[in-house]
């Protein structure tokens, strides 16, 4: 199993080449989105699905 089911912080700063700290508040708020769904989330993590899903354009995927 080599593909990665969540993403972190430090990934989707590496991705979208921004701070951690808009990462962490990226990761808030779509862990809220998905809460406000009833799903269960992961603080501090996203599933990569999801993060595919809601964020179009140019994120460079995160090598494994």
């Amino acid at each position: 199993m080599n593909e990665k089911l969540y993403y972190n912080a430090a990934d989707i700063a590496a991705m979208l080449g921004i701070s951690m700290g808009k990462s962490y508040k990226i990761l808030r708020e779509m862990n809220s989105e998905l809460s406000s769904k009833g799903f269960l989330t992961i603080a501090g993590k996203i599933p990569v699905a999801y993060f595919k899903e809601k964020w179009y354009g140019a994120a460079k995927e995160v090598s494994v």
